[in-house]
């Protein structure tokens, strides 16, 4: 299937946290000399125009950046994740928000590699299109060619020949829109194999919180994945809804986390609960530790 568009939900709290998570863990690879690769195996579109179309429609942006906009307190990490977002609308006015592609791309340095995968034939033509007028505009870091490479294709599928990276460091989001049961299972046998092939990667799943029994299911099957740290940090805005549908709750799932990352989430996450709650339901978890198959106390 591939009736999922990306546009809908461009902006929301489920992106607040996943792409402040995810210029985070670059920022911490990006802290020495040598190379990594960024493999993102669900890219969509890249950027996204919010005052037309989808995300015009669906106005999901108001449940996330469009909270942050504004405001004058945020904690480092969050300022640096708005101001990511400020620097594609020159004007003040918040008319672009970027993808993951877009975030690890102003990120990353020349020495690093990205990688990009999108499968949908509309949003792997707007991605590819997105990085030629960057390239074209002469922006920072949006040159093509080895740096940059945009592919047709399975991102489940074409991980597999790029690991381990020829540096041996790298980050891969894996990031399906999770349309169909079959996503969460392939999420988990990827990272199984991706864990053969590059022990050392950093990995980051971000999964929807909804009532079915995969989504459920999903942060507990990654913790058995054989012998890595993991952390796992999920925000819901509020309670369900009465209809029982649109997306309340996401959490990113990361294996081999930096040190770094559990004390700044610990800074931030009650921050993001207060500005991004739509009721008195609202609330973060998180918690770290190694698999509960192997050897080690789980914390929260």
């Amino acid at each position: 299937m591939l009736s999922y568009r990306h546009a809908f939900h461009a902006g929301n709290h489920a992106d607040v946290l996943k792409h402040t998570v995810l210029i985070q863990l670059l920022r911490y690879l990006g802290q020495k000399e040598t190379p990594y690769m960024y493999i993102d195996t669900h890219s969509g579109a890249g950027v996204y125009a919010l005052d037309t179309g989808y995300a015009n429609k669906s106005r999901e942006y108001e449940t996330g950046i469009a909270r942050l906009w504004d405001s004058k307190d945020l904690p480092g990490p969050v300022a640096e994740y708005v101001q990511l977002v400020r620097e594609m609308n020159p004007s003040g006015k918040m008319r672009y928000y970027p993808g993951s592609p877009y975030c690890a791309d102003r990120v990353a340095r020349e020495q690093d590699r990205i990688r990009l995968f999108e499968l949908h034939p509309t949003d792997i033509k707007l991605l590819e299109d997105n990085f030629r007028k960057l390239e074209a505009e002469g922006q920072r870091g949006a040159s093509r060619g080895k740096r940059v490479m945009v592919n047709r294709g399975d991102g489940f599928t074409g991980l597999k020949g790029l690991l381990p990276p020829p540096s041996r460091r790298g980050l891969v989001l894996i990031d399906p829109p999770y349309e169909v049961k079959d996503d969460y299972r392939r999420v988990k046998d990827t990272l199984a194999d991706a864990l053969i092939r590059f022990p050392t990667g950093t990995y980051a799943v971000w999964y929807p919180v909804l009532q079915r029994m995969e989504s459920r299911q999903l942060p507990d099957k990654l913790k058995r994945l054989q012998g890595k740290d993991w952390l796992n940090v999920s925000l819901s805005i509020g309670g369900p809804t009465p209809d029982g549908f649109g997306l309340t709750g996401s959490g990113m799932f990361v294996i081999n986390p930096p040190w770094t990352l559990e004390p700044m989430l610990r800074e931030i996450m009650p921050f993001l609960v207060k500005a991004l709650a739509r009721d008195d339901q609202a609330r973060f978890t998180l918690e770290t530790g190694v698999p509960v198959t192997g050897p080690g106390v789980r914390k929260a």
